[in-house]
């Protein structure tokens, strides 16, 4: 070799041939490439783009520091200038990958990942340098081996062409972003799959095996990444998605013959490091929601057997009931839908009622191993911190850039004051981390690109979300119509074109929902102890102080306040706060021009609206005017919803909101007022942070029940029958039942059933005699004279129940109580461990 010869083969070695000037396109590969294959790039290159000193480039990246580079491959670009060798870790200033490598995590070829000597970078380190020492106007990224075809090159091209042809249509110069980025070329890493490292939202191609990028966004796109493995293809999709740049898909055909060398053995250790790497941040967001979930159900927790929820009411022992009772009919193989286990006997129809299969039948090993309270315990918790988090996805994916401002996003909407309140023993108004997977799906659907792949996921989705909680699901339906309906008003041409595929994509997942929920709503809706109805009252709207007031679980809450002004202490539906409302109000006024932002004011304005139910008080007046929710109130479904809890749409709208103002606020501006601006943001959160729920010592459950003694005072088939019976007000005795492992039936219950000849809906078991007498004189009711008439009507109710004893615990009035069941009954009770206990079944005297 001569002398010059000698001197450009070193530079081609060492990265260093000139720079052609700007070309067309850039291909960029990983090197080594085989000399078959090498020649083939050329000859195709020069067919395909022309053979002028613009046309191409092509430029191979070598991964080794200190070995000697191919003498072929140095021989093949000291001869062609458009040949151009990339050596990673070169120290001359040509090596544009140094200064953009700051992560070194992984190794396709499993060896270390530094500058050393000897060592050898990864894929995403080869990628990154050749992506930025290119100058084409577009760059091809493809493998050595050519598992795809170059002929394949011209399906993306037309991709890519068809696509900035319709965006610049459509777009008109209104927003470059939509301009496509990226086309891929549909194919398969199979370590990626493995590890789960996420590509692109909505493509099967999740990598960059063979891509065609525009060509600037491409040097931005891998500049921005920091993995130096293979999750480097996942990393730059996921930034490109972030952008709001178009990715477009091809399927390609793949290379059976051909030049081949040996595939480095996957290095899974390193590639779960760049896994690790990837989704770090996602994680620390997943931590901190998870803590927060724990700070607020630590009482909980503290003593899962003895605490009790102080402000749930009775639905803690009624939803853990609900999670015995899905067990023992799962196990036993019986009807998930039905069961004789209380309000015998007719029984409850356990799909009309919120017993979240969808939960409770996969936590059934936990509920075996563990307990009931256990399983409730879990699903509220992990409930609360998956719902921040899927809030957070969306949020992010559809709505802002900063991690941490999508954070603060999720987790107002997921512990806002509404949902804490519900905490107390409402899980189905918790566990809500699908309202965001369907929400996404459905905007995806309005983006037309996959109608029905969308539109079955969508009903798929909405069909879990059923057998976990239908009210939310509706409410959720509720609000994004009317966001649809604002996005009309506020951009009727982009409303109008996502109408079509919006359209056809919910007759697909109508198509695919409905059969799988056929039986199940049939049996809910027309099943035994189905009702069509529930009545709530005529308080079950929010007051419009409840809009402005804090909640009694916020930092700044006052719950007797709270409590005034709302049905009771797990239906504080609203209570966000006037600080919070005048920040989203004020966030409003400031992004008016973004018309998600104005779409987002609508509807939270008008969930509030809804939220003030049929009839609105003026406060501190006597007036009285009528609501919106009057035109809904008559509305199949929405007839059993209570009208407050509509108000729960406006935790996300905030959430959206507050997200929105903090990915502003954080970006770079003078300093007084970025610091103005987180101020405010905290001067709205502060006061409703949530603060742990309250708990109470739970009432013992009975030895009687608890030795095994009730065995031998309740038959098969008979009901125990406490006193009270259990009710809305009372319902310890479904938590008897499940210590008993269900052992035995109830008489009276709480649960939601029918009531009279128009099967109207109320809480608990169609009350009779008996237990209306024995009710009221717990509660203070003096008891009446025992006279033939109630004894027979006593026996006539007892008859009804099926019982097989009464069974008196300890309690205020067990006195009166006492004498009154043994006047009743004519005989005395027999002391069995804690109880009095009367033997009723059939022929005791």
């Amino acid at each position: 070799m001569s002398g010059e010869g000698a001197v450009s083969a070193d530079r081609a070695a060492r990265g260093g041939t000139r720079r052609l000037g700007p070309v067309e396109l850039s291909v960029v590969i990983p090197g080594p490439v085989p000399d078959q294959a090498l020649t083939h790039l050329r000859e195709h290159l020069d067919a395909h783009c022309g053979t002028g000193p613009g046309a191409w480039e092509l430029l191979v990246v070598d991964g080794a520091d200190d070995s000697p580079a191919d003498p072929a491959l140095v021989a093949a670009a000291a001869e062609e200038p458009r040949i151009r060798l990339v050596r990673l870790g070169d120290s001359d200033g040509h090596n544009h990958s140094h200064s953009h490598s700051h992560s070194h995590s992984g190794s396709d070829r499993g060896r270390s990942h530094g500058h050393g000597p000897g060592r050898t970078q990864g894929k995403g380190a080869a990628l990154r340098a050749g992506v930025l020492a290119s100058a084409g106007h577009r760059v091809l990224l493809t493998d050595a081996v050519l598992s795809t075809p170059l002929d394949e090159l011209a399906r993306l091209e037309e991709a890519l062409d068809q696509n900035a042809e319709q965006a610049a249509g459509e777009n008109a110069g209104e927003n470059a972003d939509q301009a496509p980025a990226v086309v891929l070329g549909r194919s398969r890493n199979r370590l990626v799959r493995a590890l789960g490292i996420p590509g692109i939202p909505g493509f099967r191609a999740d990598t960059c095996a063979f891509a065609l990028f525009d060509g600037d966004r491409a040097r931005a796109a891998f500049g921005a990444s920091t993995l130096d493995g293979p999750a480097v293809d996942a990393e730059v999709l996921r930034w490109v998605r972030r952008q709001g740049w178009q990715v477009a898909e091809v399927p390609v055909r793949r290379r059976d013959d051909g030049p081949r060398v040996p595939a480095p053995r996957p290095d899974r250790r390193h590639a779960l490091g760049d896994l690790l790497r990837l989704n770090a941040g996602g994680l620390a967001v997943a931590a901190a929601f998870l803590a927060l979930s724990l700070y607020v159900f630590q009482g909980l927790w503290a003593d899962l057997d003895g605490s009790y929820l102080a402000d749930a009411l009775q639905d803690q022992n009624q939803w853990e009931w609900f999670v015995g009772v899905t067990t023992d009919n799962i196990t036993h193989l019986r009807n998930p839908f039905f069961t004789l286990s209380q309000g015998m006997p007719d029984g409850v129809n356990l799909m009309a009622n919120a017993t979240m299969l969808g939960l409770n039948v996969p936590l059934i090993p936990v509920t075996l191993l563990f307990g009931e309270t256990v399983t409730f315990a879990l699903v509220l918790t992990l409930g609360m911190a998956a719902s921040a988090w899927t809030w957070y996805w969306l949020i992010r994916r559809r709505f802002v850039h900063s991690r941490w401002a999508a954070a603060a996003g999720g987790a107002l909407a997921a512990f806002a004051p509404p949902m804490v309140s519900h905490a107390n023993g409402h899980p189905n108004f918790v566990v809500l981390f699908m309202i965001p997977l369907i929400i996404d799906r459905a905007l995806r659907l309005c983006e037309g690109r996959n109608v029905v792949r969308d539109g079955v996921l969508l009903g798929l989705f909405a069909t879990y979300q059923i057998f976990i909680g239908e009210e939310p699901l509706l409410i959720a339906a509720l609000g994004m119509l009317v966001f649809c309906l604002a996005c009309l008003l506020v951009d009727r041409r982009r409303a109008l074109a996502a109408a079509r595929p919006l359209g056809s994509g919910l007759a697909v997942a109508l198509a695919v929902c409905l059969p799988l929920v056929a039986v199940p709503l049939y049996w809910q809706f027309s099943g035994p102890q189905s009702y069509h109805s529930v009545l709530h009252g005529d308080n079950a709207g929010n007051s419009p102080r409840a809009l402005i007031e804090y909640a009694a679980r916020s930092l700044f809450g006052d719950p007797e306040t709270a409590g005034r002004l709302s049905l009771n202490t797990t239906e504080q539906n609203a209570f966000y706060g006037w600080p919070l409302l005048a920040f989203g109000v004020a966030v409003c006024v400031w992004l008016r021009r973004a018309k998600a932002v104005r779409a987002l004011a609508i509807t939270g304005f008008t969930a509030l609206l809804l939220s003030l139910g049929p009839w609105v008080p003026v406060p501190r007046t006597e007036i009285v005017l009528p609501g919106p929710w009057r035109l809904m109130i008559k509305l199949p479904l929405f007839e059993s919803v209570i009208e407050g809890r509509v108000a729960m749409v406006c935790a996300p709208v905030l959430g959206i909101l507050l997200a929105l103002a903090l990915d502003r606020i954080v970006r770079p501006r003078p300093r007084e007022l970025r610091t103005l601006g987180l101020l405010g943001a905290a001067a709205a959160l502060i006061p409703v942070l949530p603060l742990p729920l309250t708990v109470r010592d739970r009432a013992p459950v009975p030895a009687f029940i608890t030795s095994g003694d009730w065995k031998g005072y309740v038959k098969d088939g008979e009901a125990l029958v406490p006193v009270p019976l259990p009710d809305p007000g009372q319902a310890d005795a479904l938590h008897w039942q499940v210590e008993a492992d269900f052992g035995f039936r109830l008489a009276g219950g709480y649960f939601n059933g029918p009531w009279g000849p128009d099967r109207i809906g109320i809480y608990g078991a169609t009350p009779r005699h008996l237990s209306n007498l024995l009710r009221d004189v717990r509660y203070g009711g003096q008891p009446p004279e025992v006279t033939e008439s109630w004894k027979a009507q006593a026996r006539q109710d007892l008859e009804y129940w099926k019982a097989g004893a009464v069974v008196l615990p300890s309690q205020d009035r067990d006195t009166e109580l006492r004498e009154l069941i043994t006047g009743l009954l004519g005989r005395p009770p027999e002391r069995v461990s804690d109880v009095w206990v009367w033997r009723v079944g059939p022929g005791e005297a």
